[in-house]
Parts: structure tokens; sequence; C-alpha cells
């Protein structure tokens, strides 16, 4: 019988121990959990746009609107008891965690020793990717819905602002969304909108799909409507634009655009799709169509809408008071380990977060459209 030599536990490196005692792997899982995030706050920009709540020991979280006010003279000698109309009027609207949101990879051991990357790293990246995605797009979709409702204040005679929706463009066609020239006219439409509304100018954000981005790019030069602060190597990089008429553009693939995510190709100028030309063996991942989420899906307990809902919409501008979002479980990390991990050689890597969103202040909400009028079929008030 073959004879082993064994080196004692003190002589044994665990490079994955902290400070050589505990968990074998502790070290290794913190480093996956900081990926994960690293992956998540890198691509979920909506996040920080929107209210956000965190709930504990509950199920939904309550937002109170509260109406305006009005002056009025006092008459002397007369008690002062409040408005004699009872104002200010109050409402509100309850955001209810959907289920538990999941991405999830098996890293098996054998896999790990043989490859010649960071194997955990990699995917923990893609994890986070997957669960900001969907946060991203649950979030806009609230916000294109916000835009076409009215306010939930509807006390008699005390009439609230509700959404904007601003058409880009003169023509009705879905080629206008990537005119710069339309594009600047309807941000300027959409920060008189909101003043007129009485929503603040603080937090105020648009975001658009990247090839409108960097049309307006392309025009910073001759345009002179844009405001051009930063110039050069981060004009290039795609952070020249700061903003139009005090409102910050960012962009993102996840906002509904045409019934798809982010982009939609294809076509010539003045057909039913944008007149942008397709680069090419795109993937499954481009051109995603807008999936079915309203209430009565499973997992879905908010209203987030249906594919052709979004037919026209192209792009969002809002203030941070125009949604909100609430937390139950924010992105977190777990991974098996023990006897699960001996048993399978390997450990499954599991991403999750469970949150919630929904429009809040409909005034704060503004939806670009193209392609049709507005309140046209498609675009109509939800």
């Amino acid at each position: 019988m073959a004879q082993q030599s064994t080196v004692g536990p003190a002589s044994l490196t665990r490079p994955g121990q902290s400070n050589a005692t505990g968990d074998a792997r502790a070290l290794y899982l913190k480093l996956f959990s900081g990926e994960m995030f690293k992956g998540f706050q890198h691509n979920a920009i909506a996040r920080d746009l929107v209210t956000k709540r965190t709930l504990k020991n509950g199920k939904s979280l309550q937002f109170i609107y509260t109406g305006h006010t009005k002056a009025e003279y006092h008459v002397p000698g007369q008690s002062i008891l409040g408005n004699s109309d009872g104002a200010p009027p109050v409402a509100e609207k309850t955001i209810t965690v959907d289920d538990l949101l999941i991405s999830s990879a098996f890293v098996y051991e054998l896999d790990e020793t043989l490859a010649h990357y960071e194997l955990r790293g990699e995917i923990s990246k893609k994890i986070g990717y997957a669960l900001a995605q969907k946060y991203d797009r649950l979030i806009f979709r609230a916000l294109a819905r916000g835009a076409r409702a009215a306010s939930p204040i509807t006390k008699s005679n005390f009439v609230e602002p509700g959404g904007t929706q601003i058409r880009v463009g003169a023509n009705n066609q879905a080629s206008d969304a990537y005119v710069s020239a339309s594009l600047i006219n309807a941000f300027y439409d959409a920060a008189a909108a909101l003043d007129e509304k009485g929503v603040s100018t603080d937090g105020r954000v648009g975001v658009l799909n990247p090839r409108q981005y960097y049309e307006l790019i392309q025009a910073v030069g001759s345009n002179g409507l844009v405001n051009r602060d930063v110039q050069g190597s981060a004009l290039q990089g795609g952070n020249g634009i700061i903003e139009i008429a005090g409102i910050k553009i960012f962009k993102s693939m996840n906002i509904p655009f045409f019934g798809k995510y982010g982009t939609k190709l294809g076509g010539s100028a003045g057909a039913t799709v944008p007149g942008t030309t397709s680069p090419g063996n795109l993937g499954s991942f481009v051109e995603e169509t807008v999936e079915d989420a309203a209430a009565d899906v499973t997992g879905i307990n908010n209203e987030y809408g249906e594919e052709t809902e979004f037919a026209n919409s192209c792009g969002l501008i809002f203030q941070k008071e125009g949604a909100g979002v609430v937390e139950a479980i924010g992105p977190s990390v777990q991974v098996t380990s023990g006897d699960v991990s001996v048993i399978y050689q390997g450990d499954v890597i599991l991403g999750r977060l469970a949150m919630g969103a929904d429009y809040l202040n409909p005034a704060a909400c503004v939806e670009l459209i193209a392609g049709a009028a507005v309140g046209s079929s498609g675009n109509a008030a939800f």
C-alpha cells in the first residue's frame, strides 16, 4: 500500500482563508461578491435617477402625493382653521415588491482549475449585468407609463398636472427620432412642459438610445444648442453632451424604443422604422423585443405594460420624482459551499434582488415619441 506524506495544518497555505482561520473559501466568496456588485453598478443607471426606498417587514411601500394649495386673505376676527377649500388634497401610490429576481451559474471546480483566466470574476460580472438590465428596463417602462397618466389627485376642483408626451419632429416618421435638431427641440419643449407643471429643475435627466446620443454629439459643433463644456477626447468617448435645457443626458440600451429595447435598426428614412443601417451580426441580445410585463405575468406584482404599448416610444425625460423603486433585497450574492460543493464538485453562484417600480408623479415624466401623432393609437393614456 502506497504511503502518503502529510503537511501539518499549520504549514498549509490556504489563500482563501482570512488570517489563516475559518472558512477556506471566505476570501474567494468576497471577491466574487465584489465583482457582481461592480457589474451591477456599472450598468444600472436608473437606480440613482429616481426615488429609491428600502422596504423592510412588508410587501409594499406607500408614497404620499400632496396637491397644490392657495393663499387667501384673512378676515379680521375670523378664526384660522385651515383653508376654506380643504387644500391641499392628498392621495397615495403603493408600489409592491415583485418576486425574487435571480441570475445564477454553476461553476465546476475542475473547469476553474483548468481555466487560464479568473472564471468566477467573469461569471460574476455577467450576473451583475443581467440583474442591472432587468432593473433598468422595469424603471424605464414605469416612467413611460407615467408620461401617459393623469395625476392621482382627483379632489373636485383640484386638477393636478399629469404626464407629457412630446413628438420628435413634425413628419410623423420614426426616422425623426434620429434628427439632432428635432431631438434638441423636443428637449426644450420638455423643459418648458416640466416648468409649466411646477416640476423642480433639480434632478432632471433624459435617456436616449446610443445612436440618438451619438447623433447629438456629431452635431455639437454646428447647432450651438447643446452645452459644450466638455470637448476633445471626452466628447468622442460619448461623454461630451452634458445637458440640453438643464436636462442631463444618459444613453441606455434598456429604454423602450419602438417596441424593442434600446434600438430598432433597418429601413430607410421615412419608413415605419428609423432610417439606420444594421451593422449585422447582432446576436440575440440586440433589438430584443419589449416583453409582456403586465401585472398578470408570473412574478410581476406591478404594472409595466405590454410590447404594443411602446410602439412609438423613442426616449425619456424625467425628474427624480417621476418614478419610485422599492427594494426588499438589494443586489446580493449567494454561493454554495461545504457538503453541497463536495457532492457536486462545484458551486452554484447566485445573484439576486427583490424590487418593484412604478411611476409616482406623472407631471415629472415626459415620453418622446415618433412615427405617430401624440395621443394616437399605441400611445394613448394607459
